[in-house]
């Protein structure tokens, strides 16, 4: 199934098509996460009818996939509403939710209405960790309880784990869990900047050493190659793109707004304003992110890492230059080689 979607994306690149799109239906949210890189305001939120007309422009843009996210997207009287119709317009749909609010009726429903798969954050095992974190008393136990229940309904469920100062170190417990409920088990351990630019949340990224652990734990990560991709030719580096963020995805708020990716948050168009077909063709922001190749990259592109680092570009767009080397990934590289990075040794 892998090798197949990442045919289909690669087709998506060459034809210019949206072959998925992240779609957050409201920033607001029950839970109040200490890492939560939205905003939680819903003024101005698209209506259902916005939210219809918007479906069927991607569905006529040729998108396939789509996540239906938030803030916590239930929150929305209209959700299911919205769900029912992603689905008569075919959309494969995955949903992406704290699952707080999702019992017998929500599942019954995700599941008639043929949601793909479901993802849910734990950040721990323990209550008074995972309950710290989102800010909300009885979160885990309820968000547990949703995991069983939709998993009983033969749904497929994906417990993703954001690993950050506070639970470090909760990753294998977490991971046993997920085995326990039949869910599938991610990690990241990425720590993304508020959407506004503010890097404060960056506090909460773990200790060197603990990156270190992470990204060596062969239990974990298999050959530490989790968070790299594979190495392509020279040739397909050099001239290779950094990700699909603007090239096959992209991600619209809320409000309109459309973004490379829910990460990369460089203003590209709003629907309310133009139509969605319009601004993917035509966005002076989507054409600079597309031009962008390896062999432009000043710094990466002489890096020994080139070949393997997971550099974000829109982590790096958010540090000041969407053509210059994410620290992060840098940081990772590092950590799961010990090799210094073009960038680390620059400085």
């Amino acid at each position: 199934m892998g090798s197949l979607v990442e045919e289909l994306n690669a087709r998506a690149i060459e034809l210019g098509v949206p072959l998925g799109v992240h779609l957050d239906l409201t920033w607001r949210c029950n839970e109040r996460c200490i890492h939560c890189y939205l905003d939680h305001d819903g003024a101005g939120e698209l209506s259902f009818v916005e939210i219809d007309e918007l479906l069927v422009q991607l569905a006529n843009a040729g998108v396939f996939f789509l996540t239906l996210s938030g803030g916590e997207p239930l929150l929305r009287k209209d959700f299911f509403a919205i769900l029912r119709r992603a689905r008569e317009l075919s959309f494969n749909v995955k949903l992406k939710t704290n699952a707080i609010l999702i019992g017998e009726r929500e599942t019954a429903l995700i599941r008639d209405l043929g949601v793909e798969s479901v993802q849910v954050s734990i950040y721990s095992n323990q209550p008074e960790v995972h309950d710290a974190i989102t800010g909300a008393s009885g979160s885990l136990a309820r968000s547990i309880r949703a995991i069983r229940l939709l998993v009983s309904r033969g749904l497929k469920v994906t417990i993703a784990h954001v690993i950050m100062r506070p639970n470090r170190g909760h990753y294998p417990t977490v991971r046993a869990l997920a085995a326990e409920l039949g869910a599938v088990f991610t990690i990241d351990p990425t720590i993304t900047p508020h959407i506004n630019g503010n890097r404060s949340l960056l506090a909460l990224n773990i200790a060197s050493a603990d990156l270190r652990d992470v990204l060596r734990d062969k239990s974990l990560v298999a050959d530490s190659n989790e968070f790299a991709p594979a190495a392509p030719s020279d040739e397909d580096l050099v001239n290779g793109i950094p990700c699909s963020a603007g090239h096959s995805s992209c991600y619209i708020s809320p409000f309109g707004d459309v973004y490379p990716c829910v990460q990369f948050p460089l203003p590209s168009g709003n629907i309310r304003r133009q139509r969605f077909i319009d601004i993917w063709k035509h966005s002076p922001q989507l054409a600079e992110v597309r031009s962008i190749r390896l062999r432009d990259l000043p710094v990466c592109s002489t890096c020994a890492h080139a070949t393997s680092c997971s550099r974000c570009p829109g982590l790096a767009f958010m540090e000041g230059n969407m053509r210059g080397p994410s620290t992060q990934d840098c940081e990772k590289s590092y950590a799961r080689t010990a090799i210094p990075t073009a960038n680390m040794v620059r400085h």
